[in-house]
């Protein structure tokens, strides 16, 4: 694939693993995953294969790795990717369409998709996250060539760390969220909906007596309309009325998205993690065939809690112990009204750097592959312009 960077593995260098409660044989030279004949539910066996594993503590914050990226991260807190403006540096890129996340670029036969360093949550930016622009990129082309047997994705190929080229598509206006467990802090959450007494939500009917964080008894998809500021739940039988998709398009989607989750929380079992929501999105390309887009089972899209320590909490009352961006998301919650206030507390630093370590964290533990930090502080943006120039131009 023109254009790709190579990524360097750990290997055998189990010395400088990040993920010591990996199962041994994916630390075996050359091991890979291999893609299982079929979909499994969401059920305690996931959890029992990451039983007698180390508190979080020691997976995160006792583990030697960070200390090696803490410096890295401190340094970079004033060199993150917070904006870019690639159509006035490289030939060829036409307009500039600015996501959350993501600012996109038109290059004609391609998009050029920027991830940035911004973090989101309850429909606004928080923060510039060290790293994280990285991290999510090439967290998703991992997922993204993981899961070719599912279904085909639109990667074209990788001119930079934050940068995907990509096939254009016409993309569906819904993004497929997919759930195994009942949670949430969101406005759109599972939990916050269902604590409010909603019995059916997009299409799925709950039952009574459900607590916070308890595990459902098969993996569900809410899906929502894609919209500018704030996403609305939406049933399958609205999807197709509306149309915003065919029948036969709602269902080759939605199976691929339950099969991808499934895969998804097989994949996390086997690292010590239970993968707890994510989202998707589609889109379908000039010759009709339906293809995955965006981003993948990162810890933007996607919920992570630590396995071994679930079910304790649970039965404790307490919160599973998360690996993701939600202690972030409960921090502005409780020191701000993040949908209505106008203007929010800076995040503190502290939690910036935990969060950028994190990010490295999942990517490090999820991947077997050891994180690249850059070796200069030279301008993210300048070596973006730099790589995607060269690329489109041999293109």
């Amino acid at each position: 694939m023109a254009c790709l960077n190579p990524v360097r593995t750990l290997k055998d260098d189990t010395s400088r693993l990040p993920n010591s409660f990996l199962h041994p044989r994916l630390n075996a030279p050359n091991s890979s995953f291999r893609p299982y004949p079929r979909p499994v539910s969401v059920t305690s066996e996931l959890v029992m294969l990451a039983q007698r594993r180390p508190s979080l503590d020691a997976l995160i914050n006792a583990n030697p790795r960070k200390q090696e990226v803490l410096p890295a991260i401190e340094l970079s807190l004033t060199n993150c990717l917070s904006e870019t403006d690639l159509h006035l540096s490289v030939p060829g890129l036409k307009s500039k369409v600015r996501g959350k996340v993501r600012d996109i670029y038109d290059s004609g036969d391609y998009l050029v998709i920027v991830t940035t360093d911004r973090q989101s949550a309850f429909d606004r930016i928080l923060a510039s996250i060290p790293f994280k622009g990285q991290v999510l990129n090439q967290t998703s082309l991992w997922w993204f060539d993981k899961t070719r047997h599912i279904t085909s994705n639109a990667v074209v190929a990788s001119p930079d760390k934050n940068v995907t080229l990509a096939k254009k598509c016409t993309v569906f206006p819904v993004e497929f969220v997919v759930r195994g467990f009942v949670t949430g802090s969101t406005d759109t959450s599972l939990w916050t909906v269902y604590q409010k007494g909603l019995r059916n939500y997009c299409g799925n009917a709950l039952p009574d007596g459900l607590e916070k964080n308890q595990r459902l008894s098969a993996n569900i998809l809410t899906p929502t309309t894609k919209a500018a500021v704030h996403d609305v739940p939406i049933s399958p039988q609205q999807i197709v009325e509306r149309g915003l998709m065919t029948q036969d398009e709602y269902d080759e989607v939605s199976t691929k998205a339950l099969g991808l989750f499934e895969y998804g929380q097989r994949v996390a079992s086997e690292h010590g993690l239970i993968l707890v929501d994510t989202k998707y999105e589609f889109g379908k390309a000039p010759d009709g065939s339906i293809l995955l887009i965006d981003e993948m089972h990162t810890p933007d899209s996607s919920r992570y809690w630590v396995a071994h320590s679930y079910d304790r909490r649970l039965q404790d009352g307490l919160e599973p112990e998360n690996v993701d961006k939600e202690f972030l998301r409960l921090w502005f919650k409780e020191h701000s009204n993040p949908y209505e206030d106008e203007v929010l507390p800076d995040a503190p630093l502290e939690l910036v750097t935990e969060l950028a370590w994190r990010y490295i964290f999942l990517y490090e533990t999820i991947t077997n592959r050891e994180f690249e930090i850059p070796v200069t502080q030279e301008s993210i943006h300048d070596r973006i312009s730099a790589n995607v120039a060269s690329c489109l131009a041999s293109l």
